[in-house]
């Protein structure tokens, strides 16, 4: 029988001294743990940040469609006081008082205003309502159905055409004509949100002026209450997670619109106070969120202006966009917690080994020394 020859490496047999071992495992595991847990520490704060900036984003861009949506609305408005029908029934007006003083007809106004509820000025009304002014309002908010009523007014005040019976006939009255032409002829005039308890719909009231064709002079307002309903509804999904919201919130943390959240309770949102400082600061504005504690809990919270105050003085409005931080950061943490108990289990098994080596040299002195004590008797009795 043959014998298999016997190749170098098959004898080679690598020692390692228990002590080298051992303290080559610490100058390795010891460092790369204290580098996982710092990594795993920056980790979080990391994807915190990337959390934080793309809440900003979504906020950014529902704060531009929300001004869009106003924007649009106003133009809306603002095309009907070009209306041909509407310019000539000012007109109209403006001739059938010609010559008459001021006085005049401030008092026919007055007297009109007095009697408006009464059934003598009931053929006055259907005249006003029957024009083909008023005719061409109605035609529009059947085309447009979230225009819900349309009032214009002569330079007075006095109602020229409307789609439905106004409660009042002088208009100077309403916050739209003081925006209109109390303080600035000329500019466009948006309410706060007001709300319908009839028709249960959130509602803005916008007034525009109606200019002379060729001269540019005020000689009117056009009034109009919009349905902003639809743009409320975006703002009620709750698909981006348990406890994640996107929500529209007044400049002094009242709740417009958010997830199972009635506008008319006019509830304070708990995480407004910290985004109110970061909007303080123009570090605050350029980083676009915050980590608020909301009920000993923290959320991150996205945040944007949509920028039409300037424009619209009621119009104060903030997107935020809010998640619980530990719903957020979740999906992190579990691989985050696995990792560290990895070094943790890690350190434990290092630490074993360290007191298993230490025990095992100590009985390793104690055998030796008695095996000294053993030999020198021996030694004694053989000299003997």
């Amino acid at each position: 029988m043959e014998r298999r020859p016997t190749l170098p490496f098959d004898a080679l047999e690598i020692r390692v001294s228990l002590q080298k071992l051992l303290i080559g495992l610490i100058l390795v595991i010891v460092p790369l743990s204290f580098v996982g847990l710092y990594l795993t520490s920056e980790s979080d704060t990391a994807l915190e940040q990337t959390l934080g900036i793309h809440f900003r984003t979504i906020a950014q861009t529902e704060g531009a469609a929300t001004a869009q949506f106003i924007n649009d609305r106003t133009l809306d408005v603002a095309a009907l006081a070009v209306n041909p029908a509407v310019r000539k029934a000012i007109a109209e007006v403006e001739r059938s008082r010609k010559g008459l003083e001021n006085a005049t007809v401030a008092a026919r106004a007055r007297k009109i205003e007095s009697a408006w509820d009464a059934p003598q000025v009931g053929s006055l009304v259907e005249t006003l309502l029957s024009s083909p002014a008023s005719q061409a309002l109605r035609q529009y908010r059947e085309v447009d159905p979230r225009i819900l009523k349309i009032i214009v007014a002569d330079e007075t005040g006095a109602t020229v055409a409307a789609t439905d019976k106004p409660l009042h006939y002088i208009q100077p009255d309403p916050a739209y004509w003081q925006g209109v032409y109390g303080k600035l002829a000329g500019s466009v005039y948006v309410s706060e949100l007001r709300y319908d308890d009839q028709s249960n719909l959130h509602y803005l009231e916008i007034g525009v002026p109606v200019l002379e064709e060729g001269t540019g002079r005020f000689v009117g307002a056009l009034n109009a209450l919009v349905d902003v309903s639809s743009l409320l509804r975006r703002f009620k999904r709750g698909d981006m997670g348990r406890t994640a919201r996107t929500m529209l919130v007044k400049d002094d943390g009242t709740l417009i619109s958010a997830p199972k959240v009635d506008a008319s309770r006019k509830l304070k949102l708990d995480e407004y106070p910290a985004v109110s400082d970061a909007l303080g600061t123009l570090q605050g504005r350029q980083i676009g969120y915050v980590v608020a504690t909301r009920k000993g809990e923290n959320r991150i919270v996205g945040f944007a202006d949509i920028g039409l105050k300037a424009k619209y003085s009621n119009l104060g409005w903030l997107i935020l966009v809010s998640q619980d931080e530990q719903e957020a950061l979740a999906p992190f943490r579990s691989v985050a917690h696995f990792a560290l108990s990895m070094v943790v289990l890690a350190l434990l098994m290092l630490t074993l080994l360290t007191v298993y080596f230490f025990l095992h040299k100590k009985q390793r002195l104690e055998s030796i020394e008695m095996a000294n004590r053993e030999e020198t008797p021996r030694g004694t009795a053989a000299s003997a």
